[in-house]
């Protein structure tokens, strides 16, 4: 199988998909598009009533990730923690490509399917549900991701290869 992959230094945790499926399932759908995010469901409802057309977008976007860090900040406090599934394995993805990642270690059983999270290096950072499926030990594929987060990958990994095509430039 011929895969294109590009250098990603990202971090994957994982369970083999069987072991609670629909826990996983659960939270799958739990962090699509961070629906359990009161500001985010507050700014799409501002959108929808047109009352954010004279906004800057931009600063819209860092006023909203501020409130969050707050929102943070605050839980941080209270010592209140967000419930999250726990999974079995910690890797780190070596490379990505559009619909592959390969893993640093060998962990994976080929054929099984996995639930994820990737901690994406994106803005605002967060981690992103993933099913997969292992193709070998280390190589896995992309079964089913929420559209925003594969919209997120994909930019993820054309700029990393950006990235890697002017260090290459430069060390021409």
């Amino acid at each position: 199988m011929n895969v294109r992959l590009i250098p990603a230094p990202i971090d994957v945790s994982f369970s083999l998909s069987s072991l609670e499926e629909e826990l996983y399932l659960r939270e799958f759908h739990q962090l699509s598009d961070a629906d359990d995010d009161p500001i985010n469901q507050w700014l799409k409802l501002a959108k929808a009533r047109g009352e954010t057309a004279d906004t800057d977008p931009v600063v819209l976007n860092l006023l909203v990730e501020l409130h969050r860090k707050l929102d943070n900040l605050e839980a941080l406090i209270k010592n209140e923690t967000p419930s999250r599934v726990m999974l079995t394995h910690n890797a780190h993805i070596e490379s990505i490509g559009f619909e592959y990642f390969n893993l640093a270690q060998e962990v994976l059983e080929a054929g099984q399917t996995y639930y994820g999270r990737i901690a994406m290096p994106v803005h605002p950072k967060r981690d992103v549900p993933v099913f997969f499926q292992a193709e070998s030990a280390t190589l896995a594929k992309i079964l089913k991701m929420h559209e925003r987060d594969e919209k997120d990958w994909n930019a993820y990994l054309t700029a990393r290869e950006r990235v890697l095509i002017r260090e290459a430039k430069e060390n021409r």
